[in-house]
This record gives C-alpha cells, structure tokens and sequence, in this order.
C-alpha cells in the first residue's frame, strides 16, 4: 500500500508538473520538427522546447544533435533529454536497494512487534517486492526530473527570445500593470527596465489614448481576452509620440480569470506620416498649404449641413485677384507663386477659426463663412479681405500692388446646393470685376440671367462661326491733306438670321472670354487680306488695311506665325497691312510685347496704337515701342470744340506723336467742328461717319471706283 501511495504521488507530481508547464507557456505557437529521419506527429508542447533541445544536443553530445535537413515546422513532440548513463544506473540501484531495505525493515518490524516469524523464504518476497517498488519509484522520479529540467530549458529559453526578439513585447496582469517587457520594448520608448515594471501600461500613452484604453479597450479585452490590431499613441521618454497597433492574447486560470496576457506592438509611424504625405497631396494645395478643390467641397457639404439644423446662414465668398497674369508674365512664375503664398497668408489672418479659406487654382480663391447672420456681416469681411489685399507686397527688390475681386452668394437664399452655390459666388465675382474691379458683389437672380443669356450667346456665336454669318464691314480713312482715300479699317459684324446684324459690342466680349476670338481673329485677318488683294489686282491703289487685334490673339504663342501663314495664302503684301492693338495689350507684358512687335516690324507690318488716351498712356514706355501711328480715341473727339479738357488731350496726343515722329488719326469724326479743330492742329488722317460709315465689300468698291473717276475728271468736295 506504502508503494502504491507514493506511485500515485509521483504521478500526480508529474501531471502538476505537465500542466504548470504548459499552462505557463500556452500562449506561444506550437512547432514541430520534421526531417528526413525523423517520422512526422502532432502534440501540444511548445516550440521553444524544440530549440532549447537542439541546442544541448549539439553542444552536449554531436552525435545525438539534428541531423542536416532538419528545418523548424509546427507542432513536433519533444525528445527527452539526455542523461548520463551511469548517474541513472546509480539513481535506479539507489532506489532497488532502498525499496529492498525498506520493506525488509517492516517485515523485522512486524516481527518485534506482532510476533510474526521471520524466516530466509519470508525475508525473500519482501526484498523482491521492495527492490521492484523502489525501481518503479526510481523511474517516476527519473521522469519527473526530466521534465523539470525540460521545463526549466524551455522557460529560460522562452524568456530569452523574449526578451531579444526585435519586437515590442509586454505582459500586463489584470490591474494592467507591467509585469514583463522586451528589450526592444524599452529600446524604442527609451525607457530602463526598472522604470516600467510595476507600473500601469495606460501611463506611457498619450492622454488620448489613455481614455480610450481605460475606458474601451481594457474593459472589452479583461472580458474577452483577445484584441487585434488596436491603434495606440505611445509616449516615449524624451516626449516624443509615436502611433502603433497593438494585438494581444490573455492566459485564463481553472477559473477562467485572467492571470496575465502576452501582447505585441508594431510601430507605424513612418506609415502614418506618409499617409498624411498623402493625404495632404489629395486635399490641399502644394503651393499654398490651403485646401484644395476636392477638401473645400467637402467642408462647404458639412457646413451647409450644419447650416439646416441649426437654421442659420453661410457665406460663400469667391476671389480672383485682379491683373495677375500680367505680374506672373512680367516678374516670372516665382514672383507670382510668392504672390499667391503673401494673398493665402492674408485671407487666413482675416477669417475666424472656424472658416475656411481654400485655393481653387490659380489665382482664384473661396472662402467658407458659417454662422452668418446678415448681409451686413459678409460686407465686413469682404471690405476687410480688399483692405488686406490692398497693402504692398514685397516682391525681390520691388514694391507691387494687388486688388481682388470678391464675388458672394449666401445660403440659403441663393441656393441649397453646394454647386450652384460657388456657381452663383463666381458670377458674382465677374459682376464684380464688371464694375471695375477691387470690390465686391452680392448675387442676385438678374446677374444669373445675364449669365444664361450670355451662354445661350456662345451657342450660337459658335454656329455662326460654322454657319458663315459673320461678315467684315469696311470704314475708309481719309487723308485731307491729299483729299484722298488713304485706308481702311476692317470691321466685324454678325448678320444673325432672326435678330439681324449684331454690333461687335455685343458678342466679342463673349468670344474673348470662351476663346472664340482665336478662330474668329484668323477668320477676319484672313478674309481681309484676301479682299485687300482683290482690289489691288483689280487696279485701285494700294491702300493700308487696318485690322484690330484682341489680347487673347496676341497672346498666342503662335500668334507671329498665324499671320505668316495668313500672308502666305492671300499673297498680300505686309506693307499695306495695319495691326491696330489698345495700350492695354501693350502695357501687359513689356519685354515680351517689344519683341512680338520688332517681329512684326520687320515683316515690314505698320502698327498703330488704337484708342490712345483711354489705356495707361505711358510715354516713357511709348518711345521703346516701334509703332507707326496714334489713333486718338473717339470720346476725346466727341465734344472736342466744346470741352477744354477734350481739346487740351487731343492737343497734347498732336504734339506729343509729332515729336516722336509718328503719324496721327482721329476716329469718330462726325460734325464740321470736328473736322476744323482737327485740321488747325495739323491732324490731317480722320475717320467716321462724317466721311462714310461702314460698309460692305461691293459698297467699298463702288466707293473706290468713284475716287478713280475723280481722280481723272475732278476733286473730291
């Protein structure tokens, strides 16, 4: 009975010692080993042990270490470890001559004490059965110890690995505090091992994380006993914040509390920050810092939105700087990207926290104001944006001065919708830029209709282009000196089949604005340099044919060989041809002007400054440009034997071209007076409706063929 006791201890000795084995390290993968000599099966034991095993059989006894091929898989039983053939057989004789002595001694026992005879054959059986006993106790205690010593390898081995591994590893108990990390732990938040055992997981995060661990995570985890991939804000010691992802696995007791957990932390700051990268590249502008389009819609979408329920307003202001591509053509891109960057910083420093100011795209800007209560409120803040605006900005060594336009639709009055409402704010801003530009406009239901109008416009100006309804019109210019005609300027004109001839006033503005002038410029250039060439070859003089120019045409990078081409296919001669710009085509790009017009002069083109006196009128630049002529505006010549002021320009334009040595027009001469007060100011080229409005081609020539009959029998009075 003795014996069989102490069998049952040793077993239940050894099952505790199994049991607490794997109970403390069932929260590692299981491995196994295959090999070719090596036959395949599954167990629960923990992979550790295989390595740990590996590792002394090499060092211990090389004959009995893995042989080649051996690779780490899952879940492979482990090989007890080798002892000393010798120790075990002394262990075993310890244990046969102790169970042999034992029993012998309770059988003298018995003897002494109930009589019991003793004999050689009585003393045989105990010593038999004591000897068998004691070898069977000498195995379990053998086991036992094996395992031990297996159990110790594997949990030094576990805590070495853990504590190496190139991985941030931590164990919490269920208070959350510390109880274990890894060095690579405390390498990457900077931290010595006695500073954070012991210590609440929750104090190396930040306070945001904090809160939500405490208050969400922790709960959920001491319940379930699992978490997967749960973002943090670490704190490491110098203060700095990192962002990782943590996943973690608790170890439950017999009653199923949680004991302690294993948990992992991955670091993905470098990740974060180039999902910010990102992030900044898809919603704000790379110049600015400023929201872009696609992050300016979304805001307007929740302020709209916030807008309904609480009942309130929101402002929506659009801005477009005013003259900006002629300071990026004239300074360069640079100058005007850092004039972009001054006008961003500007718009901030004006609007509240809670606005939202963003760039559209090139020098249009919006703004986001919320919480608006009445007109009054969008007025301060668009009269203190002018304001900012208004102020110098330093570009390199110089001073330049900006203005804007601002455009303002309001929610909901102007519209619900997120679209029409910027819509609305941009026609508000043409409005504005209407009115002369550096100032402001509200919308309203009359500037959409000018808008509708204005498309419906387009449309049709654009079939008309296809559909030949536009027609030149031809205005001669007299020489009164040699009571001849001298030139003519070519008119356009748009003979719509239902609404009739429409005035340029009506439509080019409209075709500047879409484009429409490129084809339609080339159309005209073309159609009268073919006319022109018909005359001649018909016999009348050569006359000079002037052509107005539209800045968009100028502009064109192939505007010089547009006309080239336009020369070549007619046959016309460049020395009868007159380019005929306004001085704020000229003025726009100085250095880029001179040489647009040097290449014309040198084709042998005149060129004539239209409407001078209206524009900039700069004489200091005027003596670098190579033009021919002035032609003075017709609203000086209007009330010019009436009002000194009129009189006084047109005088000073005479003198003024008459010491530069170029060649002087008057347009829009109507009336006697106008002709005498001209005429005494030795302005002898004139044009208007006191000498012939414009006409068509077959009047034109009617006209021409009467000066031939003049010319032969008399004067012209």
């Amino acid at each position: 009975m003795l014996a069989a006791a102490t069998a049952c201890r040793l077993r239940q000795s050894t099952a505790r010692a199994k049991s607490g084995r794997a109970g403390c390290l069932s929260h590692l993968p299981r491995l196994t080993l295959n090999g070719p000599q090596t036959r395949r099966s599954r167990c629960t034991l923990v992979g550790v042990d295989t390595w740990v095993k590996s590792a002394l059989l090499q060092h211990s006894r090389p004959e009995l270490a893995a042989p080649d091929g051996f690779t780490p898989t899952m879940e492979e039983p482990p090989r007890p470890l080798p002892l000393d053939i010798m120790a075990k057989l002394r262990f075993l004789a310890l244990w046969f001559f102790s169970g042999a002595a034992f029993l012998c001694l309770l059988a003298f026992l018995q003897h002494q004490f109930l009589a019991l005879p003793i004999t050689g054959r009585g003393l045989l059986f105990p010593m038999i059965f004591g000897a068998l006993s004691g070898l069977l106790i000498g195995s379990w205690e053998l086991r036992l110890k094996r395992y031990s010593l297996q159990l110790a390898e594997g949990e030094k081995r576990f805590r070495t690995l853990y504590q190496n591994t190139p991985v941030m590893l931590h164990s919490i108990d269920p208070q959350g505090r510390l109880i274990n990390v890894s060095n690579f732990w405390l390498q990457t938040l900077g931290y010595r091992r006695e500073e954070v055992l012991g210590r609440r997981l929750t104090e190396f995060m930040s306070e945001k994380s904090r809160r939500y661990a405490e208050e969400t995570v922790f709960p959920e985890f001491f319940r379930a006993g699992y978490l997967k991939d749960i973002p943090y804000q670490m704190v490491k010691k110098s203060g700095e914040v990192i962002h990782v992802l943590l996943s973690a696995i608790a170890e439950f007791d017999a009653e199923g509390k949680i004991t302690r957990s294993l948990a992992v932390l991955i670091d993905i700051t470098e990740r974060k920050q180039a999902e910010k990268e990102i992030q900044k590249l898809a919603y704000y502008d790379t110049l600015t810092g400023l929201p872009n389009r696609t992050l300016f819609q979304d805001r307007l979408s929740q302020a709209l939105a916030q807008a309904r329920r609480e009942e309130r307003k929101v402002g929506v202001l659009f801005l477009d700087l005013d003259r900006f591509k002629a300071i990026n053509d004239t300074l360069g891109h640079v100058a005007g990207d850092m004039l972009l960057k001054y006008v961003a910083r500007r718009l901030q420093g004006c609007v509240r926290q809670s606005d939202t100011v963003a760039r559209l795209g090139g020098d249009e800007f919006v703004v986001i104001l919320p919480g608006i209560h009445t007109e009054a409120d969008l007025t301060a803040f668009a009269k203190k944006i002018l304001e900012a605006l208004s102020r110098p900005v330093r570009l390199g060594e110089k001073k330049f001065f900006t203005t804007a336009s601002i455009g303002i639709s309001v929610f909901p009055d102007d519209a619900s919708d997120v679209d029409i409402l910027i819509r609305n704010a941009d026609i508000a801003m043409y409005a504005a830029k209407d009115r002369g530009k550096n100032t402001y406009q509200f919308f309203s239901t009359e500037m959409n209709a000018k808008v509708v109008e204005k498309l419906g416009l387009e449309n049709r100006l654009r079939l008309a282009l296809k559909r030949e309804e536009l027609i030149l019109a031809y205005q001669p210019q007299m020489d009164l000196k040699n009571d001849r005609i001298s030139g003519l300027e070519v008119l356009l004109r748009w003979q719509h089949p239902e609404a009739g001839l429409i005035p340029p006033g009506s439509f080019i503005r409209v075709a500047e604005e879409t484009g429409l002038i490129i084809p339609i410029g080339e159309w005209v250039l073309h159609t009268a340099c073919t006319q022109a060439k018909l005359w001649q070859d018909a016999g009348f003089p050569s006359l000079r044919v002037g052509v107005n120019i539209s800045s968009r045409q100028f502009d064109q990078p192939d505007f010089i060989d547009m006309v080239d081409r336009v020369l070549q296919q007619t046959g016309f001669d460049p020395r009868n041809l007159e380019l005929e710009l306004t001085e704020s085509i000229v003025m726009e790009n100085v250095p880029e002007t001179i040489m647009t017009l040097t290449d014309l002069k040198v084709r042998g083109i005149h060129l004539a400054i239209d409407d001078f006196g209206t524009g900039y009128s700069s004489l200091s630049y005027l003596k670098h440009f190579p033009f021919d002529r002035l032609k003075i505006a017709q609203e000086f010549v209007r009330d010019i034997s009436i009002d000194p002021e009129d009189a006084a320009i047109v005088e000073a334009i005479t003198g003024m071209a008459k010491s530069l040595g170029l060649e002087v027009i008057a347009e829009g001469v109507e009336r006697q007076d106008q002709l005498d007060f001209l005429r005494d100011r030795q302005c002898n080229d004139m044009q208007g409706h006191f000498f012939a409005r414009p006409m068509s081609a077959a009047d034109f020539t009617i006209m021409l063929k009467k000066e031939q009959i003049r010319d032969h029998g008399g004067r012209l009075h």
